[in-house]
């Protein structure tokens, strides 16, 4: 039977997907919820109280955050935190493109060479640590061996006060400059050839086609390797852990290892608790500063 006129002229209904296939979402949400929310909810009901391992809850607020905020040691692991975190981003990110120049041009062996610059970065940080450490050592390490056999007094390396930080720099740097080299390289591999080829027509140096063209276009892929990196540095653990424990003394102690001595060596997990939202509250403050940098560039 035809349709009327009426009937016809009606618009049809469309389905709702989104009703329909609402279910399929629920396992999602229920993960989400399970593995992030509620940690981050039980974090800051922690937070508010006074609970060591196998003594009672007590609810005292925000004291916890206030006596976080006047101990002059998480003050000063705050500011290792962010000397490490400079020095562990901004060399390897200087080498990182330093070695992404080089290994972009063609060379005999390019392949094997770039293998072998990569090699470090294979290896997990504990495994680093140890080898590292075993080097360190101001007696029986190969650097104080090394540094001798070319008339240089012997470091004490992790065991100084004073070199603890750039030392354990030196181990980041040495571990993850090839990640930046890999990603800037991937940049470089995705150039236009058009730009360079007008600037040798027009006379241009290799400095100057390398400031005016080379470091506009890689500014993007930059952007991130420092992302990656920053994220990197200021949540590192293990390495710092297995060659110092936060020595000597607190000379080395960042904010992770601080967390982690309240929460397991001293048992107390509503103050750890506050440090982890203060810490996280210092990530997100920096990584929405670095976000904006990215879209500012990527509009330029």
């Amino acid at each position: 039977m035809l349709a009327g006129p009426a009937e016809a002229a009606a618009p049809r209904r469309r389905p709702n997907y989104a009703r329909r296939y609402a279910w399929f979402v629920v396992p999602a949400a229920v993960v989400v919820v399970a593995v992030i929310l509620f940690p981050w909810l039980f974090t800051l009901y922690v937070s508010a109280h006074d609970w060591h391992l196998g003594g009672a809850r007590r609810w005292v607020g925000l004291e916890n955050y206030q006596k976080l905020f006047s101990d002059a040691r998480f003050g000063w692991a705050v500011a290792r935190t962010l000397l490490y975190t400079a020095l562990a981003v901004v060399l390897p990110m200087l080498l990182g493109l330093a070695a992404a120049l080089c290994f972009h041009r063609r060379f005999p062996l390019r392949g094997l060479a770039r293998t072998v610059f990569i090699l470090p970065m294979m290896a997990t940080p504990v495994a680093v640590a140890l080898v590292w450490t075993m080097m360190f050592h101001p007696q029986l390490g190969v650097l104080n061996w090394l540094l001798s056999q070319v008339g240089l007094p012997p470091s004490l390396w992790v065991y100084s006060a004073d070199t603890v930080i750039p030392t354990l720099v030196l181990v980041e740097v040495w571990h993850w400059t090839p990640l930046v080299m890999l990603l800037i390289l991937g940049g470089l591999a995705s150039l236009p050839t058009d730009p360079y080829e007008a600037a040798r027509i027009d006379g241009a140096t290799a400095w100057q086609a390398f400031r005016h063209i080379t470091l506009p276009l890689l500014l993007p892929f930059i952007v991130v390797a420092l992302i990656i990196r920053t994220i990197d540095a200021l949540k590192a653990f293990d390495t710092i852990y297995v060659i110092t424990q936060g020595g000597p003394g607190q000379a080395s102690e960042t904010i992770n290892i601080f967390l982690y001595l309240q929460a397991f060596a001293f048992y107390n997990v509503g103050y750890a608790s506050a440090v982890v939202v203060v810490f996280f509250a210092i990530i997100m403050l920096l990584a929405a500063l670095l976000l904006w940098t990215r879209q500012r560039v990527k509009v330029t």
